[in-house]
């Protein structure tokens, strides 16, 4: 296992991310959590246009293993976190979790592949990301 610290973005709940009764769409919590994995990926140095621009590839999801544990309500102020749990030679395995405050609403596993942009087969993490991703 790969010992990383934890990345988290701030994510307010909008009229738009909610149901007609002011409850987060389930499906939205898959939007928080792809804008968390984008920026922990940027603060790392890299873009996802950057990768594919410098080394011909990109992370894909492969699964996610989601629990809904409680509702995120229209207004809330919400924090959306990113772990690296492990790294193999063409994967990273992330934890996520979406809370408000020290309330934990929703977590989940998350299995991505990097691959290339070519013919979505996978290829090796370039180096340098994996040096960064490891530090």
């Amino acid at each position: 296992m790969t010992k990383s610290k934890v990345f988290s973005l701030p994510v307010r709940v909008y009229f738009q991310d909610t149901d007609a009764g002011g409850v987060v769409y389930h499906a939205n919590y898959l939007n928080f959590m792809e804008r968390a994995r984008t920026e922990w990926l940027r603060s790392h140095g890299y873009s996802n246009a950057g990768l594919m621009k410098e080394f011909g590839a990109v992370f894909v999801v492969r699964s996610m293993k989601l629990d809904y544990l409680k509702p995120a309500l229209l207004d809330d102020a919400l924090e959306v976190t990113v772990l690296l749990k492990d790294i193999g030679r063409s994967r990273l395995t992330l934890l996520q979790t979406v809370l408000r405050g020290d309330e934990l609403l929703t977590e989940a596993e998350v299995h991505l592949a990097c691959v290339s942009v070519e013919n979505f087969k996978p290829v090796s993490v370039p180096e340098v990301l994996r040096k960064k991703l490891q530090s």
